[in-house]
């Protein structure tokens, strides 16, 4: 079936695998290469498969401006494959026997938490979320929801909660309270179309496939055939040809999610424009009617309360009416709001107060009658306790024959005041700096977004409009790389105002611009999984960094002030950690955290959720903290920044050296998993933390250069000398460089990740000629050789690169995550191969983790951190494929030696010229 979408450059996959020449043979088949300067997109065969999203649909509309680009779905397609959330059943014998202790302390730190603590694990592992690729199972406690959907674009900008109403049109995935996620459909909440010609109503539906046991007076049971959903994140389309009408819907669904904007990108609304064309000769009225439950049923709105009233705010020459949905339950009540923009063309009318648990027999007829609602007076009566309350607003506009009306709603919602589990600090989120605190913000948030949307979109197309131009870019690449964006929004994200008293003053001297910078951007914090409930987890933040830094530049610049504050403080609270079973501080002075704390309690102030390992002793979290602080400062050319950040960057390197034992400038690893493959065991100098140190020491150069400090450039000049050589004496062994120098199993394993230092030092302009550390030649044979067989000889080249892989061609399965494929690694390592000019490399192996993720299982907008070549899939909606960014990085610096193309023009958050010299730089400590 035509989607009207480009083909995207498939590569082509055979279906076996294909033979792999063991390393130790000189004869190991080569990786195709593709010199500088070719086309990634032409050289390519066209994607056969390309639309089979879209091969259920049967009709022929296409749409009111929906765009090319994007990732398009029929709204009957159904996905073939199922796969399950990782559980024990999915793990060796000998794996559970080897980790037994750890299994029977967690099992034992699992129930305290449930069943005395009454709180929700930070990782549940007996509770994972099961995938919804088509319809979720029936809520145990109510008709009236269902559990779970296909989730689409999410609702809602950065950091003041998030509402997604999937694919399918259910709202079905909230996240109103900061970082607590409920998966749930809402059966009362939906969009009904009601067409009228002559005075009689001729057509009239719910645009919903569902057929609930409640609202039964309605007509439910849209002929999925007829309709297709499209996503461009921020915005979506949905599409329904209504049969037998002439008659084309479609829904545009906007989100102000707009870079380098601080205030509007905070905004806790989304837009519903809906353009309807009339194909026939008849004059018609069309209504669209959106319900809207208050609350989600469950538990939060048992004990009643609840209220509506009507609302209609008239400013600036536009008036936005519609209905306020209260929900006072602490502790943290909301408004929802539902609007809808009165123009000369078009009536609002609205039913203050109905049943969602009853037939909805009232509120059918009355649209049923003459297309509108009676619209009553005055507020709601509070809902008694155990009852549902909803209520319902409706646009009305005429429709001429072989024309076209529109027809504009919100939704809003106001939950200005936040308190995280602990309950023991009172915080207000970002966009009261411009709404107010008083929690009456709906009814301006509302007109706010009703009357702003269209220079929201004018922004959104300038900003994406260069990349989906640009030829050279598969469609498949400019799908994920929007898409993917979801997570900064519906990452559990907050961002936070910050009070000028809750700042410390005793680090003023030290870090002069971290109370202007706090105060003025805001504190930002997202989680590292939806499943995985810890905000800003710095070792997986270190892959998903570059969205953020690269469109939000300022909110990255907050989050590294908040991370070197919390570096600088210790817990000396002892605790059990789950993996060793000894007990440790939770947090010890001049180290990195391994992340801010869980939303269940209270983040900022308690840090390091996560209890599996002591991450004082990881080796990566301290080099991360490095690299990304020496990569921003190159990206935004703030110098106050880097000068702030020169004294933490001492500190925590002076805590990493401990790591070298045997002072050859090369630091060792443990012997257990201690770094970001936190299941995966290294020894001693490793591939992936002896780099991420040598490219850590590097910075370290060029950072004392801009401070002035000689002496420290010298001390980390020769620490790098000396480790060079070891790095590539100790791991390099002619084709890549060895996992790690221990003699166990996994020792030659071959790491996808092995090249992160060199990742991060082109990033960072550096890595080449004079500040090379790795060679050229052994980082692009390494490249080849994990395209060969982490890439092309797994799962045939079409699901991206395997973590780990033996040197016969096999997976390696020596660990619970080697044998795993981590989509935002597999971004980051795309992204290396385009640095050292092995594009079409990169793109395949990136395009196979897209193809998989967004094609094949069903994961759109909830893109997971793992998956095996069969069964399962680990963690939904995690922040590491935010990397993906780090592809469109490397492209532009690529783009920029050339001088030409998109990409060189089109640089979003990037600064054109870092400063380089220490005449540049204030001069820091020495």
């Amino acid at each position: 079936m035509e989607t009207g979408l480009p083909a995207s450059g498939q590569t082509g996959h055979t279906k076996r695998e294909p033979q792999v020449g063991c390393l130790d043979d000189t004869g190991g088949a080569e990786a195709a290469h593709l010199a500088n300067g070719e086309n990634p997109e032409d050289t390519r065969p066209q994607d056969a498969n390309h639309g089979q999203l879209m091969a259920s649909y049967e009709g022929k509309a296409r749409g009111y401006q929906v765009p090319a680009f994007g990732w398009r779905i029929c709204l009957a397609h159904e996905f073939t494959e199922k796969r399950k959330p990782l559980q024990a059943n999915h793990i060796s014998l000998s794996y559970k026997i080897k980790h037994l202790g750890m299994g029977l302390r967690y099992i034992h730190w699992w129930y305290r938490k449930t069943q005395v603590e009454k709180k929700i694990p930070f990782i549940d592992m007996f509770n994972s979320v099961p995938l919804r690729q088509i319809y979720g199972e029936p809520h145990p406690s109510s008709a009236l929801l269902r559990r779970g959907c296909p989730p689409g674009c999410p609702l809602g900008g950065i950091g003041g909660g998030t509402i997604t109403r999937g694919w399918r049109g259910q709202f079905c995935r909230w996240q109103l309270n900061p970082g607590m996620y409920q998966h749930q459909t809402v059966m009362a909440d939906q969009f009904t179309v009601c067409l009228r010609r002559e005075g009689q109503t001729v057509y009239q539906q719910v645009l919903s496939m569902e057929h609930p046991s409640v609202l039964r007076s309605w007509n439910w049971g849209f002929c999925g055939f007829f309709a297709f959903y499209h996503a461009l994140y921020p915005r979506a389309w949905t599409v329904y040809q209504l049969p037998g009408q002439n008659v084309t819907l479609t829904c545009r669904q906007i989100t102000p999610i707009l870079p380098h904007d601080y205030r509007d990108s905070s905004l806790p609304v989304g837009v519903f424009v809906w353009d309807v064309e009339n194909e026939g000769d008849e004059a018609l009225e069309v209504s669209i009617m959106f319900s809207m439950r208050n609350g989600l049923g469950g538990g939060d709105d048992a004990p009643g309360g609840l209220w509506n009233e009507p609302f209609c705010l008239e400013q600036d020459g536009e008036t936005v009416q519609g209905l306020l949905l209260h929900h006072p339950t602490l502790p943290n009540p909301y408004t929802m709001a539902v609007a809808a923009r009165l123009t000369a063309d078009t009536t609002v009318t609205h039913v203050t107060a109905f049943d969602p648990d009853s037939t909805g027999q009232q509120v059918w007829q009355d649209l049923l009658q003459d297309g509108q609602l009676d619209s009553p007076a005055g507020r709601s009566a509070p809902s008694p306790k155990g009852a549902g309350l909803a209520g319902a607003v409706c646009v009305s506009g005429k429709l001429p024959p072989r024309g076209q009306c529109r027809l504009e709603f919100s939704l809003a919602w106001d939950m200005p005041r936040i308190m995280f589990g602990a309950k023991s600090q009172v915080y207000y989120r970002w966009y009261t700096r411009f709404f107010g605190q008083a929690g009456t913000a709906a009814p301006a948030l509302s007109h706010c977004a009703l009357c702003r949307y269209a220079d929201w979109e004018e922004r959104i197309s300038a900003w994406q409009t260069p990349i989906l131009e640009d030829r050279s870019l598969p469609a498949w690449y400019k799908s994920a790389l929007f898409n993917e964006l979801y997570f900064l929004a519906d990452g559990g994200t907050v961002w936070l105002d910050v009070p000028e008293d809750t700042l410390p003053e005793e680090l003023e001297g030290s870090m002069r611009q971290l109370r202007p910078t706090l105060r003025e951007y805001g504190r930002f914090g997202y989680l590292e999984g939806q499943e995985y409930r810890m905000y800003n987890t710095y070792d997986v933040h270190f892959y998903a960094s570059f969205a953020l830094v690269m469109l939000w530049p300022k909110l990255e610049l907050s989050l590294q002030y908040d991370m070197a504050l919390a570096t600088l403080r210790e817990d000396l609270t002892r605790r059990r950690y789950l993996m060793s079973g000894l007990t440790a501080p939770v947090k010890r002075r001049n180290v990195i955290p391994h992340d801010i704390g869980d939303p269940d309690d209270e983040p900022w102030l308690r840090v390091n959720a996560y209890l599996i390992h002591d991450t004082a002793d990881w080796k990566d979290l301290n080099l991360k903290f490095v690299l990304q602080v020496y990569r921003d400062y190159y990206l935004t050319g703030d110098r106050d920044f880097l000068r702030d950040m020169w004294p933490v960057c001492l500190a925590v390197m002076e805590s990493e050296m401990k790591f070298d034992k045997d002072h050859d400038g090369l630091i060792e690893n443990g012997g257990y998993a201690d770094q970001t493959y936190d299941g995966w065991v290294v020894t001693g100098p490793s591939a992936y933390c002896g780099g991420l140190w040598l490219a850590a020491v590097a910075v370290m150069v060029q950072m004392a250069v801009l401070c002035g400090a000689q002496d420290t450039r010298e001390k980390f000049a020769a620490i790098l000398s000396r480790g060079r050589e070891a790095y590539e004496r100790l791991l390099w062994n002619g084709r890549y460089y060895n996992y790690d120098s221990s003699s166990q199993a996994q020792s030659r394993s071959i790491m996808s990740d092995q090249c992160a230092g060199q990742w991060f030092l082109r990033a960072c302009g550096l890595g080449e000629g004079d500040t090379e550390v790795f060679p050229t030649p052994h980082v692009v044979r390494a490249l080849r050789t994990i395209f060969e067989f982490n890439v092309q000889a797994f799962a045939g080249g079409a699901m991206g690169a395997v973590n780990g892989m033996q040197p016969h061609g096999v997976p390696d399965t020596t660990s619970i995550q080697s044998d795993e494929v981590w989509v935002g690694v597999v971004y980051g390592l795309a992204a290396t191969m385009i640095q050292e000019g092995l594009p079409t490399e990169g793109f395949q192996t990136a395009e196979g983790c897209y193809r998989t993720v967004w094609e094949r299982l069903g994961l759109a907008f909830q893109t997971p951190e793992a998956y095996r070549k069969h069964r399962v899939f680990r963690s939904l909606a995690y922040m590491r494929p935010l990397s993906i960014w780090a592809m469109q990085l490397a492209l532009q610096q690529q783009q920029r030696k050339k001088g030409s193309g998109p990409g060189a023009q089109q640089n979003p958050g990037l600064n054109p010229r870092p400063p380089s010299s220490p005449e540049d730089v204030p001069e820091g400590p020495k």
